[in-house]
């Protein structure tokens, strides 16, 4: 399995290719341009129209600060889905709790491991491992 890298943009860069798309390129075009995703510049089209990148001003309406508290209380709330839950049974806590290990190490994606799943690092791992041992 290949490991996707994130890349991470500045303001200016996404303003600037939202600039593109609004002046009229389209988003293929202009995403092939830039050489990102089709699907990242669309979301950040989405995010012009909504306001959060930057507004008819011109001034960003939300600072980097701001989207970097927003990450991490959203990262929080994941992280700590359990805490202060109460449950009507022992069950329903172990099912919950089976939930998020699952999504833990089969979806969430690691810095740490380049940004990939637990188990999809560790799958890699095992194919490197037994390719150095043939």
């Amino acid at each position: 399995m290949t490991k996707a890298t994130r890349k991470l943009y500045t303001l200016e860069f996404k303003q600037e290719a939202v600039r593109l798309v609004e002046s009229g390129q389209s988003l293929a075009s202009a995403a092939r341009t830039l050489g990102i995703v089709e699907q990242t510049l669309g979301n950040w089209v989405k995010a012009q129209r909504t306001g959060s990148l930057q507004g008819a001003s011109g001034k960003a309406s939300v600072s980097a600060e701001q989207m970097e508290n927003r990450r991490l209380r959203s990262e929080l709330a994941r992280v700590e889905r359990l805490y202060g839950q109460r449950f009507e049974t022992i069950r329903e806590a172990k099912d919950e709790t089976i939930a998020w290990l699952l999504w833990y190490n089969q979806t969430r994606m690691h810095s740490t491991l380049g940004y990939v799943s637990p188990i999809e690092f560790e799958q890699d791992w095992k194919e490197a491992a037994i390719k150095i041992a043939a």
